[in-house]
C-alpha cells in the first residue's frame, strides 16, 4: 500500500479521493469506484502501488501513437482496476478484478527503469488498464524515467483530475486519450460516466499547459457511437481545441466483454469516419485494426508525399527530418528524436 497524494479528510472517518474526476467520498475501510483507493483509518491509500498485471516491450505504434517517436520500442506496464465500466472493455480481465494479489508482479519504479533500459526501450508507457489507478507509482516512475532520458506515455481514458494532471505534467511526454463519443447518453450507456466533458478539458490542459503530445482514439462501436452526430462532434472538437494536425485513430470494434452481441465495425463505417474527420479539417486520420489499409501510412498534408510507411506494427520513416517533411519542409506534428531520418 502507498498513501495517496491527492485526498481530503472530510471528517474523522471520511475522505475524498481527488485522483480522478469521480472524486469519490469514501467511508472508513471502503474503496472508491475503482477499487484501488481505500480509506484505512481515515487515511486514503493506493492498494496496487508497483503491482503489475501486464509487462511487455511494444512498438510505440501499438499504443497507438503514430506521430510520437515512430519506430521505437516502449516498455509497457499495466496494473489492476479501472474507474470506467465500459461494455466493450478489451482488458476486462485486469481492469474489472478485485483480487489484485493473484497474478501480480511487483516492480518498484527503479526496477521498471532498469528493465526498460535492459530491453533497449526508448521510453515507458503505462497502459493496458487505466494508469491513474496506480497514479503515485506512475508519478514516481515518470520522475525517474526523465532522469534517465526515457520518454513517458499515458494511455488513458482521460478522467484524471486537473490537479493530478498538474502533478505528473512536468514528467509526462504523451497523452494518448480515448474520446469514446460526444454525448451524455453515449458516455452513460457505454462507460457509466456522466461528467465526460471533463475528459476534454483535461486533454486540452495536457496539450496547452504541459505541451504534451496528444493523440486521440475512438473505438467505433456499431449502434452506439457510429452515428454522424457523435463522429462529427469528436472530429470538430479535436480540430478546434487540439489542432488540425492532431492524429485521430478511428478503430474497428471487435465483440468483447458485455458487448459480444454487437457486430464487428464495417469497413465502410470507419471510412465514413475518415471522411468526417477530413471535412472537419483533420490532417491525420488513421484506421485501426484494419491491417493494410492505406490510412496506416502518413502522407504529408502539404505536398502529398509519403513520410512514414506502416504495415501492421512495422514502421519505416521515409520522409521526415525531425518533425518536418523532408520534401517540402512542412511541420507535420511529429515528436521524433534523432533527426535526419531518411
Amino acid at each position: 500500500m502507498h498513501e495517496a497524494l491527492l485526498s481530503e479528510r472530510l471528517s474523522a472517518s471520511v475522505v475524498r479521493c481527488n485522483i480522478c474526476q469521480w472524486r469519490c467520498i469514501i467511508q472508513l475501510e471502503k474503496t472508491g469506484v475503482c477499487g484501488m483507493y481505500q480509506n484505512i483509518n481515515g487515511v486514503l491509500f493506493n492498494l496496487n502501488y508497483g503491482m503489475a498485471s501486464s509487462v511487455a516491450v511494444d512498438p510505440i505504434e501499438k499504443k497507438p501513437l503514430f506521430h510520437f517517436h515512430p519506430g521505437t520500442q516502449v516498455f509497457s506496464l499495466g496494473s489492476w482496476g479501472c474507474n470506467f465500466h465500459c461494455q466493450d472493455c478489451q482488458n476486462w480481465q485486469i481492469s474489472m478484478v478485485k483480487d489484485i494479489l493473484k497474478g501480480s508482479t511487483e516492480i518498484p519504479p527503479q526496477n521498471a527503469i532498469n528493465l526498460a533500459e535492459s530491453y533497449k526501450c526508448a521510453g515507458i508507457a503505462w497502459t493496458y488498464n487505466e494508469p491513474s489507478m496506480w497514479f503515485e507509482y506512475t508519478l514516481d516512475s515518470a520522475k525517474l524515467a526523465k532522469k534517465n532520458n526515457l520518454y513517458t506515455v499515458y494511455v488513458t481514458n482521460g478522467y484524471l483530475t486537473p490537479e493530478a494532471l498538474d502533478l505528473i505534467g512536468p514528467y509526462l511526454d504523451a497523452w494518448r486519450v480515448d474520446i469514446k463519443g460526444f454525448s451524455d447518453e453515449l458516455y452513460q450507456n457505454l462507460a457509466k460516466i456522466s461528467n465526460w466533458r471533463g475528459i476534454l478539458e483535461v486533454a486540452q490542459r495536457a496539450k496547452k499547459k504541459w505541451h504534451m503530445h496528444v493523440e486521440v482514439v475512438t473505438n467505433i462501436i456499431p449502434t452506439m457511437n457510429d452515428d454522424d452526430a457523435q463522429l462529427t462532434g469528436i472530429a470538430g472538437w479535436i480540430a478546434k481545441e487540439l489542432g488540425e494536425q492532431t492524429p485521430w485513430h478511428v478503430t474497428r470494434f471487435h465483440p468483447n466483454y458485455h458487448a459480444v452481441d454487437l457486430p464487428v465495425t464495417p469497413l465502410a463505417t470507419l471510412e465514413r469516419a475518415y471522411e468526417i474527420g477530413r471535412k472537419a479539417g483533420l490532417k491525420f486520420i488513421y484506421l485501426g485494426n484494419v491491417p493494410g489499409h492505406f490510412s496506416e501510412n502518413t502522407v504529408c498534408c502539404n505536398c502529398g508525399k509519403p513520410v512514414v510507411e506502416r504495415q501492421g506494427y512495422q514502421t519505416r520513416v521515409c520522409g521526415l527530418n525531425n518533425s518536418l517533411c523532408k520534401f517540402c519542409g512542412a511541420d507535420l506534428n511529429f515528436k521524433f528524436e534523432g533527426g535526419g531520418q531518411q
